[in-house]
């Protein structure tokens, strides 16, 4: 009696952890589940398209159109978060600045907005991004666009002479990345090919890249390595790498080390200060939620944002080197004009202070003086439209922590996960898709465990199965990522995604990968009916399921 109270307790009682709880293929536990989640509340603060928005062809709804209110299943964060509702709010607040008061937009401060003078709005952005990135607030500058601000990131720390001059990357690295460092190494007038250490997974059927192999990559080419660019999060596997240890590691030997952080920053809970980072750049338009194409961010450790122009004026290296531009000049003196190639005649007659950038009479023909840290890298004035919506998004996460959105997150994708692989709990196979003799239907690419990924898992499918996939989740109003020819990148964004969203993916994906698998071997494609209308907590018609597993196929599949 007592066992059988207690599993009635189990039954009809809370939540228990989805490892542990018979009913977490039901979707009335993944309700539980998102009724407890402390954030919760936040999902109101973005737009999620309706399934009709997504199939429209016009962007006005039309006032006679009688279409349901039924949310997509948006888990493609990673490519493009979705709009905060107050976006529009604040973007429009920063046209009407500019609408009525011109210019003086730059200095001016209105009672009724929250928003800067366009003159402070990139300061108070970096101010915002600092806590975001585990970062003081000088060495975080809002600007450019992620490949732009690793080419000045770049021109700065890659200084290659005879001893060393190689730049160590990964072997899936983002196109641009892997364009950007090539393109670096001829400008210094070195050949790519004798000049790049590639790192990739030893084994021929791995996918993932080990801290240890790393490494002894490191170790291996210490004496000839100039920089290490390296991604906090692997964009095709979702590999999360151990940027501490990493950076530790490289700076031990000697050598410079920069993160993309494209997929990492808003999604994990970094600390680039405390790891001692050199430098790292990201864009803002996936986690960050800012719009397609949003300004981008970078950081620069402080003990390279140093100024010093006592050793400037004794001729000694007062700042490290980068390509500068106006707007990363000191900013007390920005709108004088005063730079000395100007003829005497055409310099402003300024009565300046004592600070050694203004007294008159004491400029060099190639003086520039940056901002100590960060923004002393920005080179023009950045978009104050593009930063309004780069700050709507930072306002949401200034209500909750980047702590408690990693733990969020980490539930999150580990019940995405639980669901692919788990399901259904009988050993039972499907009559109409034998694969005993055949590949699994998928396999997950990303690491198992939760400290060596984001949010994101990347699904590889069985040959010839991801058109027909897709098309299916396309058609239930289910958005993710597909990368040809096989793989799709499903990533739960913490803000806004629910674990009935993710749920709901996994009823729709499971029985698109049976009628696809059962199709493809000639069976036919609708047999059984549609997957959202089988029995959801029971292993009938879906056991082919069981056939899902982690990543065989290797880096060569990758590549």
């Amino acid at each position: 009696m007592g066992s059988r109270h207690h599993l009635n307790q189990i039954k009809h009682g809370p939540p228990l952890p989805y490892n542990d709880d018979s009913r977490a293929h039901t979707k009335e536990y993944a309700q539980a589940l998102s009724a407890q989640d402390p954030l919760k509340d936040l999902r109101a603060e973005f737009i999620i398209p309706t399934k009709a928005d997504l199939k429209r062809k016009t962007l006005t709804k039309q006032a006679d159109a009688n279409e349901p209110p039924e949310p997509s299943i948006y888990l493609c964060g990673n490519s493009l978060g979705l709009q905060p509702r107050r976006t529009s709010e604040q973007v429009q607040s920063h046209l009407s600045a500019w609408a009525t008061k011109g210019v003086l937009g730059h200095f001016f401060e209105h009672d009724d907005s929250t928003l800067p003078p366009f003159l402070h709005v990139d300061d108070v952005a970096a101010e915002q991004m600092a806590p975001i990135v585990g970062a003081l607030r000088s060495e975080v500058a809002v600007m450019g666009t992620l490949t732009s601000n690793l080419h000045l990131l770049m021109a700065s720390f890659y200084r290659p002479d005879r001893g060393r001059w190689k730049v160590m990357i990964e072997g899936k690295a983002f196109p641009s990345d892997h364009y950007a460092v090539e393109s670096q190494i001829r400008h210094h007038g070195l050949n790519p090919k004798d000049s790049i250490i590639i790192v990739e997974p030893t084994s021929p059927t791995g996918t993932t890249i080990t801290t240890d192999q790393i490494l002894s990559t490191i170790d291996a080419h210490a004496s000839t390595l100039a920089l290490i660019l390296l991604p906090g999060i692997q964009y095709y596997t979702g590999q999360y790498f151990d940027i501490a240890t990493i950076t530790a590691h490289a700076q031990s030997k000697g050598i410079i080390i920069g993160w993309d952080l494209a997929h990492a920053v808003g999604n994990v809970d970094v600390q680039l200060h405390d790891w001692n980072v050199d430098f790292a750049a990201w864009c803002n338009y996936k986690y960050l939620n800012s719009g397609p194409g949003a300004i981008a961010g970078l950081f620069v450790h402080e003990r390279h944002g140093a100024v010093d122009m006592e050793k400037e004026g004794r001729g000694e290296e007062g700042f490290r080197p980068r390509l500068s531009g106006w707007w990363g000049g000191d900013k007390s003196t920005r709108f004088d004009m005063d730079n000395s190639t100007n003829p005497p005649s055409l310099r402003p007659q300024i009565q300046h202070s004592n600070h050694p950038s203004t007294r008159a009479n004491h400029h060099t023909p190639t003086e520039f003086i940056p901002i100590p840290g960060a923004a002393g890298y920005q080179v023009s004035n950045p978009s104050a439209l593009d930063l309004t919506a780069v700050l709507s998004s930072l306002s949401i996460f200034s209500q909750t922590s980047m702590s408690a959105v990693r733990a969020k997150s980490i539930n999150l994708t580990g019940y995405l996960e639980h669901l692919l692989l788990t399901y259904p709990l009988s050993t039972s196979t499907s009559t109409s898709t034998s694969t005993s003799s055949q590949a699994p239907l998928f396999i997950i690419l990303t690491p198992p465990s939760p400290r060596e990924r984001g949010a994101q898992l990347s699904i590889r499918l069985r040959p010839n199965l991801l058109e027909p996939v897709m098309r299916e989740l396309e058609d239930h109003g289910v958005v993710v990522d597909e990368r040809r020819p096989d793989v799709i990148r499903v990533a739960p964004a913490p803000l806004y995604n629910s674990y009935v969203d993710v749920w709901e993916f996994w009823k729709v994906f499971s029985g698109a990968v049976r009628r696809a698998a059962t199709a493809a071997e000639g069976g036919g494609g609708r047999e059984g009916g549609e997957g959202e209308d089988r029995d959801e907590g029971s292993g009938s018609g879906s056991a082919v399921m069981m056939e899902g597993g982690r990543g065989e196929k290797g880096w060569g599949g990758i590549k």
